[in-house]
């Protein structure tokens, strides 16, 4: 990362500062121990979701996520948030070694051994014998987990993905894992306008979520065993996939390309030939799936259901609705 400084300084606060802005505010750093003087570097880039820093520091730290729900929960196996929403984090070391607690789990963090945090957990950081090291510490969406997961398993995972937390690098699948960041810090530091472009630093990060969850046991391994559901080609699975994720969102057919990695003219040939549909009409016909079991099952009112759903126009949508099931929406509120 020699063309992304962020902050040099012997002042330990302006690294924990510097963290705080690269991540987001996705964490909150505090210091283990007495701040310390000696030489603090943070050099990263943060992209839209996910990021990337070098640090290089004597300081032991505490991480905690400041994302989703506010409670922090044991790294590894187990039950987590609502999947969706937050961070993960990968640790590497570049050289020295740090001493790694997540919960009640411990791994010691160098070339070998990677921690990877799930969200909501809290992490502390130790350099082992008070030296200077350096690690790379690189942030991913959850829906970025939650997306590829859905590619890979064909449905999205019911609860959220939680890794186990110490990574072999040096394994096959592992040493994956780290060819894959490598490679995405290369293309961020080679100055190539080419690789500054989103849809390949996307694509490359689709690569690297993929070969985490196939490398790295978590808590949904065992629905990924059987592979990819056979039928439709992976770009079409993304879709649908983003799709289902962002459903209560106001999305379109740029953004569901974007996420699928190909064009829209691309993206609706392969709905078509899959599906039979559009795009967007796949969309609104879901959408107003949705509705419909909301409206029979919770009681609540029309609007507010349509709302949730992510709908604008009322008149609009009570017109699609009645041609898809025959009936009012408020028809079928009245039977629910």
């Amino acid at each position: 990362m020699r063309n992304h400084l962020i902050t040099s300084s012997r002042n330990p606060a302006d690294l924990l500062n510097a963290a705080t802005r690269l991540f987001g505010g996705a964490i909150a750093t505090s210091p283990l121990g007495e701040l310390s003087g000696g030489d603090h570097e943070l050099r990263g880039v943060a992209a839209h979701d996910f990021a990337v820093g070098c640090f290089s520091s004597p300081l032991g730290v505490r991480v905690t996520s400041t994302e989703g729900h506010g409670r922090s929960h044991e790294c590894g196996r187990g039950r987590g948030r609502g999947h969706g929403s937050g961070s993960y984090f990968i640790n590497i070391g570049v050289s020295g070694a740090i001493s790694a607690s997540c919960g009640g789990l411990q791994a010691t963090l160098d070339e070998a051994t990677a921690g990877v945090v799930n969200p909501g957990d809290t992490q502390e950081l130790r350099p082992l014998r008070g030296r200077r090291t350096r690690f790379l510490g690189l942030r991913i969406d959850a829906a970025q987990v939650d997306q590829e997961f859905a590619v890979l398993a064909g449905q999205p995972p019911v609860s959220t993905v939680r890794f186990d937390f110490a990574l072999d690098l040096a394994k096959s699948k592992g040493h994956a894992v780290r060819l894959l960041v490598r490679s995405l810090i290369e293309q961020l530091d080679s100055g190539d306008p080419l690789f500054q472009r989103a849809e390949l630093q996307r694509s490359q990060l689709r690569c690297l979520v993929t070969a985490l969850l196939l490398a790295q046991p978590h808590s949904h391994t065992g629905a990924l065993h059987d592979g990819p559901r056979p039928g439709h080609p992976r770009s079409l699975r993304a879709a649908l996939a983003f799709i289902e994720a962002n459903l209560a969102e106001r999305i379109g057919l740029d953004d569901i390309a974007g996420a699928a990695g190909c064009s829209p003219r691309t993206l609706s040939a392969a709905f078509r030939g899959g599906l039979g549909i559009s795009p967007m009409s796949y969309v609104r016909n879901l959408r107003l799936d949705r509705i419909r079991e909301d409206l029979l099952a919770s009681g609540d009112p029309v609007g507010t259901v349509a709302y949730r759903w992510g709908v604008s126009h009322l008149g609009r949508f009570a017109a699609a609705y009645r041609a898809r099931f025959a009936e009012l929406p408020s028809e079928t509120a009245t039977r629910g």
